[in-house]
C-alpha cells in the first residue's frame, strides 16, 4: 500500500525486507520509509533495522511500527497500551509549520492501528500532532530530516494521507515526480531484449489483463521470437475461450496456440479441497502443460508470466523471515521447484493499476485493459471444496448471470470485480410447492483501486433481487443466494 501510494506520486520505490544491510544495496536510496507491522518494539527479538540506515543521512519516514522503532533507536520511551487503538481518530496538528503537514488542516481524520505508544520523545525530536488517545501521533527532527507518524497515511481512511506522503517526498526528501509508465515501458523493452537475446519465449496467456499486457510488452521487444499458449483448463468463465482467443488473434495479432487440458486439470484436482493445495496443483499443472507446449516450438527457453508485485507480496514478503504470507498465488507459491523453462516476468514490479496504464501506453483497447481481474486458477478458487464437473457447471452459470446483470446496470462507481462463489453449504428451500435441499451461491462485488484493499460494492436492492431471482430460477441445484458485505481486509477478494 505504501509503495503503491509513493509510485502514484511519481516516485519509484521498491520493498525490501527489514534485514537488508545498507552496504549491500547496489544503489543508495534517496529516502527510506520504515513500514508498520503487527509486532511490538517492546518485545525482545522484534524486527530491527541496520543502524547504518538510521545514520545514512537520507530522509527517513517511520509509519506506525516504523515510528516506534525510530523512537526506541534514537533514545525515546514507549509503553504498551492497556487497550490497542484500531480505527478512525481525529488528528490535531500541533506544529503547523512542519513541512510534513504543509497544506494539511489543523484537524482531520486518520486511521490508527497500534498497541504501543511513544510517551517520551527522543532527543532532537518535536511532537507535531496528537489524537485524543495518542499524545505523540507524529514527531519529527527537521535537522536530520527524520519523521514518524503513528497513523497510516497510505490508507484511504486517512483524509490527507496522500498530501502528507507527497510532503515527505517533495518538501523533505526533494524527490521529483519523474517516474511513470512511459519510462517503464521504454526501460522494460530494452531489458527484455537484452535478457531474451536470440532465444525464443513462450507466454502463458490466461485471458486476463496481466498476461495480455505481458505478452504485448514482450512481443514489442522480441516480435516473432514469442509464441503464446492459451490453456483451456476447464476452469474458465462461460464463453471465455472463444472471447479471449478471438481478442488475442484479431486485436493483439499475437501468435496463439490453444491447448485443451480440461480433463487433465480436473483429474489432477480430484479430491482436493484445501485452497492452498488446489492453487499449488494448478500452478504445477500449468507449468507442465507449458513445458510440453514449448517442446513443439524449437528453441524455446523462457516462460513469460504476468506476475505482479501484489502476487509476490501476498505469497511471501520478499526474502524476509518476518513476512506474513496471505496465500500462494498459482504463479508464485504454486510453481514447482525445478522447471525446465526460465521465467520472464516483465510486470513483476508493478501493481494492477500500473499494469492497466502500461496497457494503455502500449495501445491496447479498453475491452482488454479494462477487464475485471480473474484469478489464474480460475473458477477452482470460486468453488469452496472439491472441484467437479457439476460444481463447475453451477458456478459458471451463476457467475455469467452476475456479470451480465452488473455489466448492464448503470452503476457509479462500477465495481472493480464481481463474481459468484459456490459454497459447501446446502440448505432447505421450497420450489414448485416441493421441498428442495440445494446449494448456496454467494455473490461478491467490490470496489477497489488495485485489489490490495477493497470495499464491498453497495449494489442497488433491485439489482441484487434480479441476480438472486435469475440464479435460483435458471441454475439447477441452487435454491439460495447470499451477498458478501466484507471488506479487504479482513477478508480477501476471493473466497479461497
Amino acid at each position: 500500500m505504501i509503495a503503491r501510494r509513493v509510485r502514484e506520486l511519481g516516485t519509484f520505490c521498491e520493498i525490501l525486507p527489514y534485514e537488508t544491510r545498507w552496504d549491500s544495496l547496489s544503489q543508495q536510496p534517496s529516502a527510506v520509509i520504515l513500514t508498520g507491522g503487527p509486532e511490538s518494539v517492546t518485545v525482545p527479538g522484534s524486527p530491527d533495522v541496520d543502524p547504518a540506515v538510521l545514520q545514512s543521512g537520507v530522509p527517513i519516514l517511520g509509519i506506525c511500527y516504523g515510528m516506534q522503532l525510530l523512537a526506541r533507536e534514537f533514545g525515546g520511551e514507549l509503553v504498551k497500551l492497556d487497550r490497542p487503538e484500531y480505527g478512525p481518530a481525529m488528528l490535531t496538528v500541533t506544529e503547523s509549520r512542519s513541512p510534513f503537514f504543509a497544506s494539511v488542516p489543523e484537524r482531520s481524520r486518520v486511521w490508527m492501528s497500534h498497541g504501543d505508544s511513544v510517551v517520551r520523545l527522543p532527543p532532537g525530536f518535536a511532537a507535531l500532532a496528537s489524537t485524543e488517545r495518542c499524545k505523540v501521533a507524529a514527531m519529527g527532527d527537521a535537522q536530520r530530516r527524520i519523521y514518524g507518524v503513528q497513523f497510516h497515511p497510505e490508507v484511504a481512511h486517512t483524509e490527507y494521507g496522500r498530501a502528507m506522503l507527497e510532503n515527505f517526498l517533495r518538501r523533505i526528501a526533494a524527490l521529483p515526480p519523474d517516474w511513470g509508465m512511459e519510462s517503464f515501458v521504454e526501460t522494460a523493452i530494452e531489458d527484455i531484449r537484452e535478457r531474451v537475446g536470440g532465444r525464443r519465449a513462450i507466454c502463458a496467456l490466461s485471458g486476463g489483463v496481466d498476461s495480455a499486457v505481458a505478452a504485448t510488452l514482450v512481443a514489442k521487444a522480441v516480435g516473432e521470437q514469442l509464441t503464446c499458449v492459451f490453456v483451456n483448463h476447464g476452469l474458465l468463465r462461460k464463453n471465455e475461450v472463444e472471447e479471449v482467443v478471438g481478442a488475442f488473434h484479431d486485436v493483439l495479432h499475437l501468435d496463439v496456440r490453444v491447448v485443451d487440458a480440461r480433463e487433465r486439470f480436473l483429474h489432477a484436482l480430484a479430491g482436493a479441497e484445501d485452497p492452498e493445495r488446489k492453487r499449488v496443483i494448478i500452478g504445477h499443472e500449468f507449468i507442465r502443460v507449458f513445458e510440453e507446449a514449448a517442446a513443439d516450438v524449437p528453441g524455446v527457453e523462457l516462460l513469460v508470466q504476468g506476475t505482479l508485485y501484489p502476487d509476490v507480496i501476498e505469497s511471501k514478503t520478499p526474502q524476509s523471515k518476518a513476512g506474513h504470507k496471505i496465500k500462494s498465488h498459482h504463479n508464485v507459491g504454486g510453481l514447482p521447484e525445478e522447471m525446465r523453462l526460465e521465467l520472464l516476468e516483465p510486470l513483476r514490479s508493478l501493481f494492477k493499476d500500473e499494469v492497466r496504464r502500461v496497457g494503455r501506453v502500449l495501445g491496447l483497447p479498453e475491452s482488454i485493459v479494462g477487464r475485471q481481474p480473474f484469478p489464474g486458477p480460475g473458477l477452482a478458487v470460486r468453488i469452496i471444496g472439491e472441484v467437479t464437473p457439476e460444481r463447475l457447471r453451477v458456478v459458471r452459470e451463476a457467475d455469467a448471470i452476475v456479470r451480465h446483470e452488473i455489466d448492464a446496470a448503470p452503476l457509479d462507481p462500477h465495481p472493480w470485480q464481481y463474481f459468484a462463489v459456490l459454497t459447501p453449504v446446502r440448505s432447505v428451500g421450497v420450489m414448485g410447492d416441493g421441498r428442495t435441499y440445494a446449494n448456496l451461491v454467494a455473490v461478491r462485488a467490490i470496489t477497489s483501486e488495485d485489489g490490495m484493499t477493497a470495499d464491498w460494492a453497495r449494489l442497488p436492492a433491485d439489482l441484487l433481487e434480479r441476480i438472486s431471482a435469475r440464479i435460483v430460477n435458471e441454475v439447477p441445484g441452487v435454491n439460495r443466494v447470499a451477498y458478501d458485505i466484507t471488506s479487504k481486509p479482513p477478508a480477501t477478494v476471493e473466497w479461497e
